[in-house]
């Protein structure tokens, strides 16, 4: 053995030491990757042709492995570092030699390349970063993170710490609407950190709550750490727990498990939504906690109001807090009392399958010993209990086609159930009560009648579906008789809109707001997967940024406002009316709708092209796509190159050698721990690209082999590597604060600003590790709703 080293381990010293080289060499990081595999191949076959590089293998024909394995003891489970007393043989890195080694690889290669970057399941899942990416920049080159800045602070500035705190809510903000760190602290060190400076805030506190807050990206969805991690995340979790199902002598993961072994980008974007407000709103407590016990450091600042006339205490609870509760209070009393509620009245033509037992009992003793190992003997108990009930029942209950008389029944029993006001009558109902209420409150002195006319619009459309639309009423009658009654409520709307516009944190934030609610929520509530999502938001973040320009030219945003009209009109639509215009019988009210929806998507997509004439023939769109293809180009090259360099460490047994070590500990936690430690340390020198494509593959099957929510540990990793980023001297969100910084920042005073917030992060992981349920309570409610 070369200088008393296992041949592997020289080989991984090898890779790591190229990987570094090249990164630090200045040469592209996305080539540097892939020509350090090359290069450390090379040297690693050279030194194996030498003869220097000898595997001690554990001897499987020994006595000793034989004993172990007459004892119970799985051959997966024995390595030299659990057993290191066990006879060993010398054996070359490369059995086969590493010609044999090369030609497997270039295999790999090709294989792998197009199943995850040109054709595999998860490009299209890929695809939503490049979406999210042009979202992000075309909004942060639209100049809505100035706006959010000026505005925010004027809300907070009056509070002790108030400057800070509004960091913290703007950099939450840039998170859910770009997801770019980058981006993210670079702009508020611009446009921030002088205005606190100028207002005597400490350099400490200033330096350290922008650096903490531009890093919210890193988790807050939607996330792109959190979608490439995703992407990685389904494949390593499904075929860990294939595997360690198959070790406990299961057939598969559904069995061992109990349900299916699958996490998706938009499960991951659900539990990491608790865990970025929970750090956002420990940032803005540690901020405001400051203030109070260094007044002179943090002071309160009058920046002026964002309301175009003052409002009492009074008329504030009564507008913004008073009738929001009431009328969304309200719904939901109603609800539970089934008065507004579903009128849906379609019916499966085949009856319910019946329920299965919560477990599978038909197995063999060795899966079933592993399945009251890992649920306990009382669930075990309980699922027999299921299955004899069920076989005495007769089996599970098959689907049956139902007959006519069935079907008619029940249509019956649906249309006496059904809710007298109609779940999306109610929805529209509160929207348009909270544009009215809220305006109220920006103005309270204004004539109220229009606001007035607008209430009895609502209160209109309420009496006409309890009195006059049926549950079995067609969609395009429910629209005629509700047209009087919206139009009512639409022009008390109309003067409420044009009130709320004079209100600059309402005309600021309400735009990019609606974008993030729909983006997110069409994502969090499971209507679509991100890559549709994220189209939209990119859709939606080039028609915001063009009206933003043409506001500033003084020009006419009325081709974007229609616009966006057009796609709520084409939402209503959708949901209202069967638009399949290719089935044996089609009504005259489904071509109305049809030709109705189909012209409001035409006028919606002009818009989305006007607004990319706009931003064009401004200068911003070339430089927008142009820096989305460098980031997208870098991504994908680095996905390529580290696929490379995970084959050649696959290729000499570096990875199987890794694995090993790391299942040699019998505590779960344990082991979890150590790859934590390593990805915080190894944050330090690598972006989150590289870790997520070199290091996770390595260490993913031993992390979402055990018994972990797989939730839980990609956002333990998330969060550990936003931290990672933070950590002086070499977090990476420190360099950019650095390079923006005015002259009388030192390198010390952003140093000394971030250790409490790294304290922070390191407390929200802490606050995770203990209280896992914080990530998996919001999937969870969501799988269950």
């Amino acid at each position: 053995m070369l200088f008393g080293l296992d041949g592997v381990e020289i080989g991984l010293i090898i890779v790591f030491i190229c990987l570094f080289g090249g990164i630090l060499s200045g040469f592209p990081v996305a080539f540097a990757i892939g020509g350090a595999g090359v290069i450390s191949f090379a040297i690693i076959a050279a030194l194996d042709s030498a003869g220097l590089l000898i595997h001690q293998a554990i001897d499987t024909s020994s006595q000793a492995y034989a004993d172990l394995i007459a004892g119970g003891a799985k051959a997966s489970d024995i390595s030299v570092f659990r057993y290191p007393e066990l006879p060993r043989i010398g054996e070359p890195v490369f059995p086969q030699g590493w010609e044999v080694a090369l030609d497997r690889n270039v295999s790999f290669i090709v294989n792998r390349i197009n199943e995850r970057v040109l054709a595999g399941a998860s490009i299209e899942t890929l695809l939503a970063v490049l979406m999210f990416v042009l979202m992000g920049i075309t909004l942060e080159r639209s100049k809505i993170a100035n706006d959010l800045l000026t505005t925010m602070a004027r809300v907070f500035g009056p509070l002790p710490g108030g400057l800070a705190v509004s960091i913290v809510v703007v950099g939450a903000f840039l998170a859910a609407s770009t997801g770019i760190v980058g981006a993210t602290v670079v702009t508020m060190g611009l446009l921030a950190l002088p205005t606190m400076l100028r207002n005597n805030y400490s350099p400490e506190l200033a330096t350290g709550v922008i650096a903490a807050s531009g890093t919210l990206g890193q988790i807050i969805p939607p996330s792109i750490v959190i979608v490439l991690l995703g992407t990685l995340a389904g494949d390593l979790y499904s075929t860990a727990q294939e595997a360690r199902a198959q070790t406990a002598g299961c057939s598969d993961a559904l069995t061992y498990l109990g349900e299916p072994a699958v996490v998706s980008v938009g499960t991951l974007f659900q539990a990491a939504l608790l865990p970025g407000i929970m750090l956002a709103l420990l940032y803005a407590l540690y901020a405001f906690g400051f203030a109070l016990l260094n007044p002179s450091k943090a002071p309160a600042v009058e920046l002026g109001s964002t309301n175009s006339e003052p409002v009492t205490r009074n008329e504030a609870f009564t507008w913004f807090l008073g009738a929001p509760v009431l009328l969304i209070g309200g719904t939901i009393l109603l609800s539970s009392l089934n008065v507004v509620g579903s009128q849906n009245l379609d019916i499966s033509t085949f009856s319910d399958v019946g329920e299965s037992a919560s477990l599978r009992t038909n197995v063999s003793e060795e899966c079933a010993a592993s399945m009251i190992e890992l649920h306990g003997q009382e669930a075990w108990n309980a699922a027999l209990a299921e299955q004899e009930q069920i076989d005495a029942a007769g089996g599970v209950a098959q689907s049956e086609r139902l007959s006519e008389e069935e079907m008619a029944a029940a249509l019956e029993a649906k249309i006496a159930n059904a809710a007298p006001i109609g779940t999306g009558v109610a929805i529209l109902v509160i929207l348009l009560g909270l544009v009215l209420t809220t305006a109220r409150g920006v103005s309270p002195s204004g004539d109220p009648k229009p606001l007035l006319i607008g209430g009895i619009g609502l209160v209109l459309m309420l009496m006409v579906d309890i009195l006059l639309v049926a549950p079995t009423t067609s969609s395009g009658a429910e629209w005629l008789l509700m047209l009087i009654p919206v139009g009512i409520a639409l022009y008390g709307c109309s003067h409420a809109a044009a009130r709320l516009a004079k209100n600059d944190l309402i005309r600021v934030v309400f735009p990019p707001l609606v974008l993030i609610v729909a983006v997110l929520g069409s994502i969090l509530g499971g209507i679509t997967n991100p890559t549709p999502a994220a189209a939209l938001g990119a859709g939606g973040a080039i028609m915001l940024a063009a009206y933003r320009k043409l506001k500033d030219l003084d020009q006419s945003g009325k081709v974007i406002i229609w616009s966006t009209f057009a796609i709520i009109i084409c939402i209503l639509i959708g949901v209202n009316f069967d638009l399949r215009i290719n089935n044996e019988v089609v009504t005259f009210e489904t071509w109305v709708a049809f030709f109705l929806a189909y012209g409001a998507y035409l006028y919606a997509l002009f818009g989305l092209l006007f607004g990319c004439w706009v931003l064009f023939t401004n200068g911003v769109l070339s430089p927008v796509v142009r820096e989305t293809a460098k980031v997208t180009s870098m991504v994908f090259t680095i996905l390529i190159g580290s696929q490379l360099l995970n084959l050649v460490v696959i290729s000499f047994g570096g990875e199987h050698y890794i694995q090993q070590f790391l299942k040699s500990f019998d505590n779960e936690y344990k082991v979890f721990l150590i790859v934590m430690l390593v990805l915080f340390i190894l944050g330090f020198v690598l972006d989150f690209l590289e870790i997520i494509y070199i290091v996770i593959p390595i260490v993913g099957p031993v992390i979402y082999g055990g018994s972990f929510d797989p939730k839980w540990v990609t956002i333990m990793i998330a969060v550990n590597l936003q931290t990672s980023f933070l950590t002086p001297p070499f977090g990476f969100a420190l360099f950019y604060l650095r390079g923006v910084a005015p002259a009388g920042i030192t390198t010390g005073h952003i140093y000394r600003g971030i250790v409490p917030f790294v304290l922070i992060q390191v407390l929200g992981l802490a606050i995770l590790w203990f209280f896992p349920g914080i990530v998996t309570i919001v999937p969870d409610l969501i799988g269950v709703g």
